[in-house]
């Protein structure tokens, strides 16, 4: 047994944004960790991947269902405002759904909270992407986690 898994044993999880760039990496390091009983992600689609700790549920963002317990929660949500089509659409993925995971997450009882974000996030920032980024860090603050972990990551190429 590994010092994790002595330290939280049975960590129930959920990962919002599976299927992008970093949040396929980061389901694939928390299904084969020790320490993580189940991993519950939140997607748009049904998910390719399959694995006894993993249950995928497909749901809008925009309204989530009351989601199932867990100990943590991951996001990973995000997109670019070329792909998005237009600045409302990408804060509706980078910050609406991000704030909407973490708000249910927390009502389900997550007690900790991971955001991928971006470099040169700041809520007053010139930039709108880096703006809403900033806002994003912001929001998580007041959720009420016991503790959170930001990263923020270069561009990303994958």
């Amino acid at each position: 047994m590994t010092d994790e898994a002595r330290v939280n044993p049975g960590r129930r999880v959920l990962i919002a944004g599976a299927t992008g760039l970093v949040g396929q990496a980061l389901l694939a390091l928390l299904l084969a960790n020790a320490s993580v009983m189940q991993v519950h992600a939140l997607v748009r689609r049904p998910l390719a991947a399959r694995h006894a700790k993993l249950s995928a549920h497909v749901v809008d963002f925009a309204a989530l269902p009351p989601l199932p317990s867990v100990d943590e929660v991951y996001l990973a949500l995000g997109t670019t405002i070329r792909i998005a089509g237009s600045q409302p659409a990408f804060r509706a993925v980078d910050f609406d759904a991000n704030l909407a995971v973490a708000r249910a997450a927390r009502a389900a009882g997550a007690r900790r909270a991971g955001l991928v974000s971006a470099m040169g996030a700041k809520a007053n920032a010139s930039v709108f992407y880096s703006r809403v980024k900033g806002e994003m860090e912001d929001a998580l603050a007041t959720v009420g986690f016991d503790a959170w972990v930001i990263a923020r990551p270069s561009m990303l190429v994958g």
